[in-house]
């Protein structure tokens, strides 16, 4: 005895650890979660910081650079030149080898060098700028993204459980009536064929219950892997369909279609400045530009020098002109393919607005069929009831038999999933609309 309470505490023990272990989410919570632990955002968030060291490093092409070098070289032997050795007395016609320089050298220098004027320089810190922004909206698009994938993910999760309660609840009324049919089967009012198909309806019902059991930990999993949350943890969903399921507002249904709430529009806004911007630097490459340096060294010689070395100095200051004359037709060619390449962006932009009026307007009428479906199952779904009521009556009256019993209850039940699969579409709808609008 004493080993059986001790078993049963280490039972009891077992399931409370495991729910304590159990991480619920709310839809809202789930998509917070994702969002704080995607791998997309979190390298879309990388591509943000990638596009600020961008600016950085084209910024940086304008301002001053200064270096600073050393330089040292020793001549074990002395280069030679040939001169006319009448220069040092010598016949004519003759040469002599004379040695300049000397065994050691030491330069050292500090240069600094400074861009004037170069008009691609400026377009290139727009098009750093331009980046960052394309970075920023791709981050919010994928931000859009991962939302959308959680709902799509906690949706089937929570028609489940709705399925679930639904199939409980019936399992309870048939479990009633089953006791009810026995009790009058032992008096000898019924039947056993009439306890059999009760017992059968059970049955089917419970299978019914374990198999939605099984998807649903397939279900779970597929969350799991969407918000990015540990597979080897249990998870739970706590929110309720009811709650989801809001009325789209007027303005979404016939409001005007307004492009720039889509991410992805945005993107493709950004992608064509890029473009714009990738004509102008091509184009600027024409111009001249204008680049000042200075330099500034210290020359040592001679054949020792720790002894008496001879030092000079040499500074310069000066400007560097560079103007473009030809280039073989190179730059006109880039220059071409850029304007192509930004014809090309102003047609796929054409082509997403069609595509995104298309989405709305179907996700629109889609929305109100799922609507319209909800209301018609749920009017099924009141005479399914009213059906199975009075079978019920008419069953314990004695005018009723089993199999009406039987045949009220499966159309309950399928009354009562087309009530669920029609509150689940009408949610995918709200969310394909809401998608549609770019909420």
């Amino acid at each position: 005895m004493r080993n059986n309470f001790m078993m049963l505490l280490l039972l009891l023990f077992s399931i409370s650890a495991s729910a304590q272990n159990t991480k619920s989410f709310t839809l809202d919570e789930a998509i917070t979660y994702a969002l704080s632990n995607s791998l997309d955002i979190k390298n879309a968030q990388i591509g943000i910081a990638d596009a600020d060291q961008l600016i950085n490093e084209n910024r940086a092409f304008g301002l001053p650079t200064v270096s600073a070098g050393l330089d040292y070289s020793y001549y074990f032997k002395i280069p030679v030149s040939l001169v006319p050795a009448e220069f040092f007395g010598g016949m004519a016609g003759e040469f002599a080898e004379v040695a300049f320089g000397t065994k050691n050298n030491l330069t050292a220098n500090i240069s600094a060098q400074s861009l004037i004027f170069d008009y691609s320089y400026l377009t290139a810190l727009k098009a750093a700028r331009a980046a960052k922004n394309y970075a920023l909206e791709d981050r919010y698009r994928t931000e859009m993204m991962v939302k959308n994938q959680v709902r799509q993910a906690y949706l089937p999760s929570l028609i489940l459980e709705e399925s679930k309660k639904t199939l409980q609840k019936n399992i309870s009324n048939i479990e009633r009536l089953f006791f009810e049919t026995k009790e009058m089967y032992k008096s000898g009012f019924v039947e056993q064929l009439d306890v059999d198909r009760l017992e059968l309806s059970l049955a089917n019902l419970q299978t019914e219950v374990d198999n939605l059991e099984r998807q649903k930990e397939l279900a779970y999993n597929v969350l799991k892997f969407t918000m990015n949350f540990p597979m080897d943890q249990a998870i739970s969903i706590s929110d309720d369909i009811d709650r989801l399921l809001v009325n789209a507002e007027v303005a979404d249904l016939e409001g005007d279609i307004n492009y720039s709430t889509r991410p992805e529009y945005r993107v493709s806004q950004v992608g064509k400045t890029l473009q714009e911007l990738n004509v102008d630097y091509i184009r600027s490459t024409y111009y001249p530009s204008l680049a000042g340096f200075a330099q500034y060294q210290q020359v040592g010689q001679g054949d020792n020098l720790f002894k008496n070395p001879n030092w000079s100095d040499v500074g310069i200051v000066g400007l560097k002109l560079n103007v473009p004359i030809y280039s073989g037709g190179a730059k006109k060619a880039k220059l071409n393919r850029a304007k192509l390449d930004l014809e090309k962006a102003n047609n796929q932009i054409k082509s997403l607005e069609r595509v995104i009026w298309m989405e709305i307007g179907n996700a629109r009428i889609a929305y109100n069929n799922a609507l319209q479906r909800v209301a018609d199952q749920q009017k099924n779904l009141d005479l399914a009831q009213r059906i199975y009521d009075t079978t019920q009556i008419k069953y314990k009256e004695g005018v009723g038999s089993s199999l009406e019993i039987t045949q009220a209850e499966q159309a309950l039940f399928q009354s009562q999933q087309n009530v669920i699969q029609a509150r689940y579409e009408l949610l995918l709808a709200k969310m394909d609309l809401d998608k549609a609008l770019g909420k």
